[in-house]
């Protein structure tokens, strides 16, 4: 099946749009893993047996893996999820040309991380993402993205009353429609408005939204906004898998984890 459809499959299966973002930073490791000779993959370990019965997906964060034990440790995430039947989405915010982006994309096959979507940066053009977009995955956009400078470029008006984000996200159609590719973007809940102009210009598009968790994002807007024929991701990351931070038994810690991602599950199934 393609990402979306993969998606969509899962979505059924466990009737969550919960993304559960495994960003491990080594300073916020508990004690139960930290002796592992892979602390990262331990924790993630923990944290996919906790939480697989309410994710849609897993997203790792590729600045906490690049090392020779860190590529180590995302190896072995991916495996353990796609084995828990769970899809991977690497975010890495890939964008490049040539040699380097060909390069890049190796993640997405079964011989190199074997991810099912990544997510890129577009504002090398359309040959920067053409070894994306010529695989048969998963290809995340960065639009308007979550965090407060979001707006000091991706809100620059361009011509026809349209700002920069909106004219990435036509072009992303465009993409969607012309390559072998799954093309979704990122759009973060935490402009509410700026979400739902997306949509209306990017019917048929599914969405990655960032921002519910930590950032305090609009979890309405982001299942009303997020979702295109059922389909779309709603992330959370620091707020589920180290919501047992101050669990002072390793069991409680990791079950806390689990709690957090059901209790987002049921938040935004309010909505949809």
């Amino acid at each position: 099946m393609s990402f979306r459809e993969d998606l969509r499959a899962r979505i059924e299966a466990t009737g969550s749009v919960v993304s559960v973002g495994l960003d491990p930073d080594p300073d916020r490791l508990p004690d139960a893993v930290a002796d592992h000779d892979l602390p990262r993959w331990a924790f993630n370990r923990r944290i996919i047996d906790a939480t697989h019965e309410h994710a849609a997906c897993y997203k790792p964060n590729a600045a906490f893996y690049e090392d020779a034990d860190g590529w180590r440790a995302l190896q072995e995430t991916v495996a353990y999820a796609h084995g828990k039947g769970v899809p991977v989405l690497l975010d890495a915010k890939r964008g490049d040309i040539g040699n380097t982006a060909r390069q890049y994309a190796t993640a997405l096959d079964p011989e190199g991380l074997d991810a099912d979507a990544i997510t890129v940066n577009p504002y090398l053009g359309r040959d920067s993402l053409e070894p994306f977009l010529s695989r048969d995955a998963g290809v995340v956009v960065l639009a308007r993205t979550s965090n407060a400078g979001g707006a000091d470029f991706q809100n620059l008006e361009v011509g026809n009353d349209k700002h920069l984000y909106e004219y990435v996200a036509q072009r992303c159609a465009e993409w969607d429609r012309e390559s072998a590719a799954d093309v979704f973007l990122v759009v973060g809940a935490t402009t509410p408005d700026e979400l739902e102009a997306v949509r209306e210009l990017v019917p048929d598009l599914p969405f990655l939204v960032p921002g519910v968790g930590a950032q305090g994002g609009d979890a309405e807007a982001a299942v009303e906004y997020g979702l295109a024929d059922g389909v779309g991701l709603v992330n959370s990351s620091r707020g589920i898998i180290f919501a047992g931070e101050d669990a002072r038994d390793p069991d409680n810690y990791f079950s806390a984890a689990g709690d957090a991602a059901r209790r987002l599950k049921r938040r935004l199934d309010e909505f949809r």
